[in-house]
């Protein structure tokens, strides 16, 4: 489950700490949809961006070499402002202990993906305009490049999901059963940034006692910290069992989105 570490404040976030053996949902996305491809390669160091730039719906396939775990990341910067602001927004975000809504006033997290080493792919819509491309996995000052999307005469749609779960404030709404091998798109339709993760229990019983650790046999993500109207369609891999369903940004009033309501339990089958 990939984190924001070059953020000075996520400890909170942090609390639940990734493993290499988390199975990222975006191994499973197929590039075979006839849709462009935006590329994006990671190396812990670097970002290089490219394919097709174009407004409307991609393919993200990330090439991750040099690290475990990649973190292809996009922020759309708002109209007017120059790529230099970056900076301003992080600086912005690290002022207020890494909440990441103090991105707004320059841009919009639409993408926050997940790469394991090699490559992945998930989809997304993108709208013209001028982007930073961030490895959001990484320590110290985030690797990123800057690219610009032109308008499309004739912008590609997403592939209709089977289903569709998305982030409100506070809580989920979608299935509460999703099924391996299928087409899920994860949305944002609050105010404020979500994410999306998960913990995999072995029993329904377990799932009320997760908070004692021992209880957790596995833990990953279907999509990470995304402002409004964030969207990832990706394809369930996870094996079949028994989840439950999280956010665990914070609100301004410290409190984990958990505690707001938004944690639930969910299946996956086969």
């Amino acid at each position: 489950m990939k984190r924001f570490r070059w953020l000075v404040a996520t400890s909170g976030i942090l609390a639940l700490t990734a493993t290499a053996a988390l199975v990222a949902g975006a191994a499973g996305a197929s590039a075979a949809n006839g849709l462009p491809t935006l590329t994006m390669a990671l190396n812990g160091k670097s970002v290089v961006v490219g394919g097709s730039m174009v407004s409307g719906a991609v393919n993200v396939q990330t090439t991750v070499t040099g690290e475990a775990q990649g973190g292809p990341a996009l922020v759309l910067l708002k109209p007017g402002e120059p790529f230099s602001v970056f900076g301003a927004a992080v600086a912005a975000v690290n002022a207020h202990h890494g909440d990441l809504n103090y991105i707004d006033p320059y841009g919009s997290l639409i993408y926050d993906g997940l790469a394991n080493k090699g490559t992945s792919t998930e989809q997304t819509e993108l709208p013209a305009g001028n982007y930073i491309a961030i490895d959001s996995n990484t320590n110290g000052a985030p690797p990123h490049t800057t690219f610009t999307v032109t308008q499309s005469a004739a912008p590609a749609s997403l592939p209709k999901p089977q289903a569709t779960i998305a982030s409100i404030d506070f809580g989920f709404t979608g299935p509460k059963t999703l099924h391996d091998g299928e087409l899920v798109a994860f949305v944002n339709d609050g105010f404020v940034v979500h994410m999306d993760v998960w913990e995999k229990v072995k029993s329904m019983a377990d799932s009320s006692q997760r908070k004692l650790g021992k209880y957790i046999t596995a833990e990953g993500g279907f999509a990470n910290p995304m402002s409004t109207d964030g969207l990832l369609e990706t394809v369930i891999t996870e094996p079949p069992g028994i989840y439950v369903q999280d956010c665990f940004m914070n609100a301004q009033d410290g409190r984990l989105h958990t505690q707001l309501g938004m944690e639930r339990i969910i299946k996956i089958v086969k």
